[in-house]
């Protein structure tokens, strides 16, 4: 686990002075503080921050082949490198090293462009061909690592973080009026944009070659479309279990201490079940819960998490976290290159420097709602057929008034049930795509359109594009297929990704291990949602293993009661960074709009957390990002706004 860094030139000189790489390697010494180092050639240069897991001693990067005519930087962990170095090895090749990531050069070597194909596991990679000057830029088939880049025509300056490829001279910090268009839209920024003009995201499982000037992106995998048929449940229960521990077991290997986050949930204790059984020491688990105030009884997990710690002897660890984590948002912001409204960041980072003093790698559960239906707006056909039972005056005259009506709140069961029943009802009606954008958009284009001041000519639909592509499946197959298309790589994996490496933790993903996505993918829909129960699949397969008050009870997710708190203790954070100064100072949202949207928010008439969230970590970031601050200034500054 690392970041790796670097720069092409397309004229074949030396595109900066090799000491660039130093000032992008500590830009992000935080993914890999135990070792750096870099390859300085004709026309390209190449580095890496390293978190050593594998081959402790020996793994140090960039690594080549025995004649030094092939090097590699590869952020992440080749979960079957094992296997190929074996199969390599048979072929001819000689290993220099134990690392995992060596395993890149000689399977390039093999097979040329497909040895992408490949490799399973979780990276992001660049690699050099010395005699062909040819270099090849690559990212994992699901997202899990991130991988930037910037081609401003002369050269190609790539990075695990945007902040690498800032501290380049001549690099812009220029926003992106379209990008921030998809991320009031979506609370994240799709790939392939970023906020930032000219710097964009790889997108996952593909790989640009740069060679003669120019660089084609390629895709090298498709999540698969065909359904096999010709299981029972049982059997594709037995499947399923037989590939999760396969998984587990493959993402345990370590030289360094391994953990696992536990929130209680279906998917995470499912993980921390299967470490169990091949463990020989006590698990260590890490779980975090919230006071009771301010909305935190309701998402609070941690009576859950016990539940799972006793049954499996886990050496488990749980840690409050309070409303005063508003101070953490600056540094938190700055570590996420990019703002994002889902509050799941801010718990994750937490969570992840709890369990920092103890281990080095985690195993977590993210995954497990986007490949077997554990989002409860994936029920929202089974209810419409009920629904649209009901006399079309009745729902257009009678129930849709109502709906409009109803409080909106996500910290109670009957306030949250009430939020739900509302966005069903004045969505129902709408087309498969409107609906899903319902479900899933934080600003509707009317919202965006009153809170912009100027106005965009462009408009890039990066959901819409993925919607179109959803093909011609049952609903849920389109639902699952745009969510791990867009949500997932884009919002949970980033967030993962960039709150554990801000720690200097590496945290594994077994859930989205290739045969289980590809295996899920083949899995007829009524296997994973059966009538109105979520993941049916999963408890069917655990069921024996995990617990019934574990495997049935009612969905949570993993994040902060940030609604509440911005009602409550965080009120005056959100009046200060939302003040009507700073907005027209700022100049690019319309105060009236927010001003309007805290006060329905306030009084439970309408949910605004992720439209508040949105807004306040915008201001965050570009106090940062755009007007040039460092976190610790603008900490400080909140600081003082909030004393005065």
């Amino acid at each position: 686990m690392c970041g790796i860094y670097g720069l092409l030139s397309f004229s074949e000189q030396n595109p900066e002075h090799p000491g660039v790489l130093r000032r992008m390697g500590d830009a992000m010494v935080h993914r890999g503080p135990d070792d750096d180092g870099e390859y300085v050639g004709k026309g390209v240069l190449l580095g890496m921050r390293r978190l050593s897991i594998i081959d402790v001693a020996g793994g140090h990067q960039p690594i080549t082949n025995e004649n030094g005519t092939v090097w590699v930087v590869c952020n992440g962990e080749i979960y079957n490198f094992r296997e190929l170095r074996e199969e390599l090895r048979g072929l001819g090749h000689t290993f220099q090293t134990g690392s995992d990531s060596e395993v890149v050069v000689h399977a390039y070597e093999e097979y040329g462009d497909d040895f992408v194909s490949h490799l399973d596991g979780m990276y992001g990679f660049a690699l050099w061909d010395v005699a062909r000057r040819r270099l090849l830029v690559g990212r994992d088939r699901l997202g899990i690592k991130p991988l930037y880049y910037l081609n401003d025509g002369s050269r190609l300056i790539f990075a695990s973080e945007v902040k690498s490829i800032l501290v380049i001279p001549g690099v812009s910090t220029e926003l992106d009026p379209l990008a921030l268009r998809e991320y009031l839209t979506l609370g994240y920024t799709p790939a392939p944009y970023t906020m930032f003009r000219g710097i964009r995201k790889l997108p996952p499982a593909s790989l640009m070659v740069c060679e003669h000037g120019q660089c084609d992106i390629q895709n090298y995998w498709q999540f698969p479309d065909q359904v096999d048929h010709s299981m029972n449940e049982r059997d594709w229960a037995d499947q399923l279990i037989k590939g999760f521990e396969s998984a587990v077991v493959s993402q345990m290997v370590s030289d360094v201490p391994l953990g696992a986050f536990l929130s209680g949930g279906i998917d995470s204790s499912s993980v921390v079940a299967l470490m169990a059984k091949h463990s020989t020491q006590p698990v260590k688990t890490y779980s975090i819960g919230f006071e009771d105030s301010d909305g935190g009884q309701y998402y609070n997990e941690l009576p859950y998490a016990r539940r799972i710690s006793e049954l499996f002897g886990t050496d488990h660890k749980e840690i409050l976290v309070k409303p005063d984590v508003a101070q953490l948002l600056p540094r938190l912001l700055w570590h996420m290159d990019e703002p994002m409204a889902d509050a799941a960041f801010i718990t994750t980072y937490l969570v992840a420097e709890f369990a920092r003093r103890d281990v080095t790698v985690i195993l977590s559960g993210v995954g497990g709602d986007e490949l077997f239906g554990g989002y409860r707006r994936y029920l929202g056909e089974y209810y419409g057929q009920y629904y649209n039972r009901l006399p079309g005056w009745m729902r257009r005259h009678v129930l849709t008034p109502l709906a409009h009506r109803l409080p909106s709140d996500r910290h109670s069961p009957l306030l949250n049930l009430s939020r739900y029943a509302r966005s069903f009802m004045l969505s129902n009606e709408l087309t498969f795509d409107e609906r899903y954008r319902t479900y899933v958009q934080v600003f509707s284009r009317m919202q965006r359109s009153r809170l912009l001041q100027e106005p965009c000519n462009t408009e890039v639909d990066a959901l819409g594009a993925v919607l179109a592509e959803s093909g011609n499946g049952d609903a849920l197959r389109r639902l699952l297929y745009v969510d791990i298309s867009t949500q997932l790589p884009d919002d949970l994996l980033l967030l993962t990704d960039k709150m554990t490496m801000a720690t200097s933790l590496e945290c594994r993903v077994p859930i989205l291990d290739q045969r289980l996505v590809e295996l899920s993918a083949r899995m007829p829909s009524r296997y994973k949602i059966h009538g109105r129960h979520l993941k049916h699949i999963l408890k069917v397969a655990f069921k024996g293993i995990l617990p019934d008050d574990i495997l049935f009870r009612k969905k949570r997710g993993f994040g902060a009661p940030m609604g509440a708190w911005l009602k409550g203790a965080l009120s005056p954070l959100l009046r200060s960074v939302l003040s009507k100064e700073s907005i027209q100072q700022r100049g690019v949202f319309d105060w009236h709009e927010i001003e309007q949207t805290i006060a329905l928010h306030e009084a439970n008439k309408e949910d605004h957390t992720d439209h508040l969230l949105a807004l306040m970590n915008f201001e965050l970031w570009s106090r940062m990002y755009l007007d040039g601050q460092l976190p610790v200034d603008v900490a400080a500054q909140l600081q003082d706004e909030l004393v005065h």
